[in-house]
């Protein structure tokens, strides 16, 4: 028995690349009274059979882990902009979860359609980048195809003005950090954007555009994310990286979080239903400018 066990966990290990240190062998989300818990997405708006066995797995996984609510990381509808584009590639593999009551708040990526801002159940109310609230935590729904210095400027005041009460998170498509080999990361918004997150602290950062998982090294203080794969899929897209604590580019996937207090749970899912990567990632209160 302990022998299949072994090698169960070494053909999991077999998966993930660049090759990390053991993860721990046991995990659980706290499910805390009044936690804030949500699953992530990117890259998924294919409407195929990959996306839909995410899709199931996200309604299944939800059965022990039920979150509210779910963040979406951009190129949410692929195939076009029709009322049946939007029917096939989201409406359809989401139905469990749209009728669970589960709402999503979707960022634009490089393939969408700008209308998608009024497509209602993405919740974007016809905002390029908005904010909203959620428990103890401020996210911040970034637009990081045009990054105008209005943009810019409305961020710095809502990041200003969260103060340190709680968690600040930032979402959008292209990743300020990533070791994928196919885009790279987006180095002129980072450039104009990642001062604005160390000066205000910002904790966490959510991405997709690499069609992998990757979970980034803290970079100034900050935990960067990348679920790019969670429809589309570069398979071998990961280049070995220093800066990178976990990646998995063999399967599409998707990401459960909980935030309890000071500390956020997370886990990778692959749409087999595999956890790629899990862990725990506690708030560091920093002075505020």
């Amino acid at each position: 028995m302990r022998q299949v066990a072994a090698l169960a966990l070494l053909a999991l290990g077999a998966l993930i690349r660049p090759p990390q240190a053991p993860a721990p062998t046991a995990f659980a989300f706290p499910l805390q009274a009044n936690s804030v818990r949500l699953a992530a997405i990117g890259d998924m708006g294919t409407g195929d059979r990959f996306q839909i066995d995410v899709a199931n797995q996200m309604a299944k996984s939800r059965a022990t882990f039920p979150f509210d609510f779910v963040i979406m990381l951009g190129d949410n509808i692929y195939t076009g902009s029709k009322a049946s584009d939007f029917e096939k590639d989201f409406a359809q593999p989401y139905k469990a979860l749209l009728d669970a009551g589960v709402s999503f708040f979707a960022v634009l990526g490089n393939h969408d359609n700008t209308n998608e801002r009024f497509y209602k159940p993405f919740n974007m109310n016809g905002a390029n980048y908005y904010t909203y609230k959620k428990g103890n935590v401020r996210f911040f729904a970034l637009d990081s195809n045009t990054p105008d210095p209005k943009e810019m400027a409305w961020l710095e005041t809502g990041l200003r003005d969260a103060g340190n009460s709680g968690w600040k998170v930032c979402y959008f498509h292209h990743p300020l950090y990533t070791a994928g080999k196919f885009h790279g990361p987006d180095t002129d918004l980072k450039k104009v954007i990642e001062p604005l997150f160390i000066k205000y602290g910002v904790d966490v950062v959510f991405a997709g555009h690499e069609h992998v998982y990757e979970r980034v090294k803290p970079q100034q203080g900050i935990y960067y994310f990348t679920e790019g794969a969670s429809g589309e899929l570069r398979a071998g897209n990961l280049r070995a990286s220093a800066e990178t604590a976990k990646g998995f580019d063999t399967d599409r996937s998707f990401m459960t979080i909980e935030f309890a207090g000071d500390d956020m749970y997370f886990q990778a899912t692959s749409r087999v239903g595999a956890a790629i990567d899990f862990g725990v990632i506690h708030r560091t209160i920093r002075p505020a400018p």
